[in-house]
Formats: structure tokens, sequence, C-alpha cells
């Protein structure tokens, strides 16, 4: 169910409208989870900047989709799911990887050591042993992936939570949440 409906681009402010016709150029559509933060432009201008910021990491653009998507499934948003998945596609994930990614998984070692521990994370509400830290940095994650990892996971759950409460229209073709264990 829609508890905040999309902003009108007519109701918005000249630089907001800038904001989202440019996000529009950008991304050859204006996707309802910009136009949803854009009640609050600072919200919707904090996302943009963390996102095109997160861009610059070491990160691959694979590795930053497969958080999204592990992330997504783990907070049951499927907009999220469904808007990752189709970015995935386009950054070169296969729905095998696709597939794993939503089980917090991966083939390539890295990979799986970054959407573990994403996962994990998650799971726990970061309360992370030291077993586990140990286990990621003995899979490759160096404490500044660490950090760029966490960093990924908070902008993915603001928009997770964002579009769980505001019940955002998934704009995307679908693709439906793995049942709960």
């Amino acid at each position: 169910m829609q508890n905040i409906a999309p902003v009108e681009m007519e109701n918005t402010d000249d630089v907001t409208t800038a904001t989202l016709n440019a996000v529009k150029e950008k991304l050859g559509m204006l996707p309802n989870l910009f136009t949803t933060l854009a009640h609050s432009p600072v919200a919707l201008n904090s996302y943009l900047q963390q996102t095109e910021t997160l861009s610059k990491g070491h990160l691959s653009s694979r590795q930053r989709e497969i958080v999204a998507i592990a992330i997504a499934q783990e907070n049951a948003c499927e907009y999220c799911l469904s808007a990752h998945v189709a970015i995935g596609k386009g950054v070169g994930l296969s729905d095998d990887d696709i597939g794993r990614a939503r089980l917090g998984k991966a083939h390539d070692p890295l990979d799986d050591a970054v959407a573990t521990f994403a996962t994990q994370v998650v799971q726990t509400r970061a309360e992370l042993s030291g077993d586990a830290i140990k286990a990621a940095r003995q899979a490759g994650l160096d404490d500044g992936l660490i950090a760029e990892i966490i960093a990924n996971i908070s902008v993915n759950v603001m928009t997770n939570y964002m579009n769980r409460i505001a019940g955002t229209v998934v704009d995307f073709p679908v693709t439906k949440l793995l049942a709960a264990n």
C-alpha cells in the first residue's frame, strides 16, 4: 500500500525540479524512489551525493550491486530488489550472480567476502563477532573495504526503509522477494 505518494514535478521548487530533471537525463527515466525522496530535498540530495561518492570507491559497480541486492533481500524491500536486479544486469551480473547475491553469496572469492560481510552486518545489526571480522579479513577485506561496505549498506538501508515505509510503487521489472526461511 502506498503511504507516501511521489511528488508532482510542478509542486517542487526550482532547485529540486532541476535535480530531478538531471536524474531523469542521466537514467533515462525518473524512478519513483527519487520523486518520493524529493519530499525532502535534503534527503534526495543526501542520497545522490552518497551514491556519487561511493561510486568512486574501491568496490566495483558489480560489488556495489551485489551489496544492494543482498541488503534489499535481507530487508525485504521489493522496490530496491527490483531496481538493483535491473541495474545489476546492466553492470554484467548474470541471473546466477543475482541469485547468489540474494543469498549473500557470490562465485568470486572477493565478491563472496563482500556479500557475506554485508549480509552478516545487516542480519546481526552490526553485532559481529571478532571471529566474523577475522574471517572477513582472511577472505580479503581490509579495513578500508570494510568501511566502504558499511557505507554502501548505509545508503541501501536508507532507501530500503524509505521505500518500505512509503510503499513506493515498483517502476522496474518486479523481482519478487525470496520467501523468508
